[in-house]
């Protein structure tokens, strides 16, 4: 799904759509199997007969109702965090909006960004994810992304986007413009 783009300024262009690493929905999936198969054996063995019909029904639709509401509990709603998070790279800024039906958003421009630093654990490593700590000069000073796919390459874009950035603010340049200097070092 493309972030919206009447978020962007006219001149800003989208380098990274992240949303976190898809082992974080390794849980989810995980349980969704459980569930299934729990569900499947307390199905199997509901009193059977014609002196248990009416029970059979109410402990069929009980162990249904119950699957579905854990289903949608413990699986959809990962599902759905998962998918409303979003980390965007643009040209100019950061954005981060995480939230369903309650929105939490957060814009760093590059200007601001005093370091960015990732850590990956070996099992990160194995499945090429991390964490994303990127450390502004502003009221809320570091904001920490985790399970970031990729997270060592999107450090260094990160890197190149505020040093780029930097060089046209010192020559005065708009955030979108690019002079005939940064076309030969390849900016």
């Amino acid at each position: 799904m493309a972030y919206p783009e009447k978020l962007l300024a006219e001149d800003e262009e989208i380098v990274e759509h992240l949303h976190p690493h898809w082992i974080t929905l390794v849980p989810a999936v995980a349980l969704f199997i459980l569930i299934c198969g729990l569900s499947g054996v307390a199905i199997a063995f509901l009193p059977s007969g014609d002196q248990h019909q009416s029970a059979h029904q109410y402990l069929l639709i009980a162990t249904l109702v119950i699957a579905l509401l854990l289903v949608c509990w413990l699986v959809l709603a990962p599902v759905i965090r998962w998918r409303s998070t979003h980390y965007v790279i643009t040209t100019h800024r950061v954005l981060i909006r995480r939230g369903v039906l309650n929105h939490v958003g957060r814009d760093i421009t590059l200007a601001r960004i005093n370091d960015v630093a990732y850590e990956q654990s070996i099992w990160d490593r194995i499945v090429r994810a991390g964490s994303l700590t990127i450390e502004s000069a502003g009221e809320h000073g570091q904001e920490t992304l985790v399970d970031i796919p990729r997270a060592n390459e999107v450090q260094q874009t990160l890197n190149r986007l505020i040093e780029a950035d930097s060089m046209r603010r010192s020559r005065g340049l708009h955030p979108g413009q690019y002079s005939q200097q940064d076309d030969q070092n390849g900016l």
